[in-house]
């Protein structure tokens, strides 16, 4: 229902998206946030947030998951972070010279971040994860980059994206350069450092993802690369502040070269970081008499406003313990959807993935295939009910309330998928299925 009643604003939304697809590629600037995502039934945009709720063009309320992709972990418009980055906008957004906020913020950063000593700010993933990989070539000086191939995404630049389905455009001599290897399979990483000896230059992958690691797989991952000569690079975008305050690798007890982090950084603020021993960050730096490397030189990389929400949102997940909040709304959320699946006897047809601080869920047909049309219903039911939740992803501003709430939505949702199950998607289904991002063609 639109606020006044009727579909007029309901018919400006769907103008307005048919607009953004005319004058923006893909109608969107974040691929995951585009229409072949979503069910059709999707708000096609967001007009405001407060803490874990958004509202539609039309008035609509929503509880919302997955945050702005897992980096508004506080909240929308969370008021001291906000408070922080407004102050010193009145201040400045960018000189001509290094504003001493810079230094501020590296020195919080540094605290947390118990393995780092060095640290470049940027205003994506994309960009230090890279910046990473240049370095790690230009301290080995080899050329060739082993990445997980079970991960699901690293960066949008040539090295990595040249492995994807979505390649086009990208020269085969630099999509050659780049190998793969299996999570929590030490020996298909080990028979890349065989096959290609002294010229491998990075190993790149996430600490965890959805499947927890083995016990000693990291370390030994680590090992590896040493007695190799390789750069160990652990990508902390999603796991950085929300599996442990100090990331991944000290959830894991185990520090990697060089880590890269975003997302809950900022709580949305645009915002990374590239971090690291000195030895080699420092070849980005001036004391040394090496090549010198094109490490991070951005015009807003140190953004004065966004380096102050950064401070901000750290000072509050260290007094506040929000990984401890997040791991319990978790599971809090897990249980109930646990429950569910039980009672509409879906085992093995839905299943709920990953840390409490960090669900997703895997949506599966009658032959137990995972199926895009039923994860389109699953999300197509929890929207005409008011969640939008492309995960399970919880904030620290997802109260018990939300929580109950999504609980009980997400049964009614999976009443649907048993009778689907049952009878047939297509019976149910409004709308074509959404597609996986990384594919060859739309």
């Amino acid at each position: 229902m639109t606020v006044d009643g009727s579909t007029k604003t309901l018919s400006a939304a769907r103008e307005l998206q048919r607009k953004a697809h005319r004058i923006i590629p893909g109608g969107a600037h974040t691929y995951s946030k585009g229409d072949d995502q979503f069910p059709e039934c999707a708000p096609p945009f967001i007009a405001r947030g407060k803490g874990c709720h958004a509202w539609d063009l039309d008035g609509n309320e929503f509880i919302e998951y997955g945050m702005g992709l897992r980096s508004v972990t506080l909240g929308h418009a969370y008021e001291p972070v906000v408070e922080a980055a407004y102050k010193q906008m009145q201040l400045g957004a960018n000189f001509t010279r290094p504003a001493s906020i810079e230094v501020e913020a590296a020195a919080k950063f540094l605290s947390i971040i118990e393995g780092a000593e060095m640290v470049k700010f940027a205003k994506n993933g994309s960009d230090v994860t890279t910046a990473a990989v240049k370095l790690a070539r230009a301290y080995t000086g080899r050329d060739m980059i082993a990445i997980c191939g079970d991960h699901p995404f690293f960066s949008t630049d040539d090295w990595f994206i040249g492995a994807t389905e979505m390649n086009a455009g990208i020269p085969s001599i630099l999509t050659d350069l780049t190998l793969k290897f299996h999570y929590n399979d030490l020996a298909s990483l080990r028979e890349l450092f065989d096959r290609h000896p002294k010229k491998i230059a990075c190993v790149v992958l996430e600490a965890e993802a959805s499947v927890q690691p083995q016990p000693g797989y990291l370390q030994q991952a680590k090992d590896l690369c040493e007695q190799n000569g390789a750069v160990l690079i652990f990508d902390e975008m999603i796991t950085g502040f929300r599996w442990h305050l100090g990331g991944a690798q000290k959830f894991h007890g185990v520090v990697p070269h060089l880590s890269t982090f975003g997302k809950g950084l900022g709580n949305g603020f645009a915002i990374s970081a590239l971090a690291g021993r000195s030895e080699i960050m420092r070849l980005g730096g001036l004391d040394h008499n090496h090549p010198r490397v094109f490490l991070l030189s951005t015009t807003h990389g140190a953004e004065t406003h966004a380096l102050a929400a950064a401070i901000e949102t750290l000072r509050i997940y260290q007094e506040l313990d929000v990984v401890s909040f997040l791991w319990r709304q978790g599971e809090h959320l897990k249980n109930l959807v646990q429950q569910s699946i039980s009672e509409n006897r879906l085992e093995g047809f839905f299943e709920v993935i990953g840390r409490p601080c960090n669900l997703v869920f895997a949506t599966l047909d009658q032959n137990q295939h995972r199926s895009q049309p039923f994860r389109t219903l699953f999300m197509q039911e929890l929207i005409r009910r008011g969640v939008i939740a492309p995960s399970f992803v919880v904030s620290f501003s997802h109260s018990d309330e939300d929580i109950e709430r999504t609980g009980d939505i997400v049964h009614e949702a999976l009443v649907v998928y048993r009778k689907a199950l049952d009878e047939g998607a297509e019976k149910y289904l409004n709308g074509r299925p959404v597609k996986p991002v990384d594919r060859k063609f739309n």
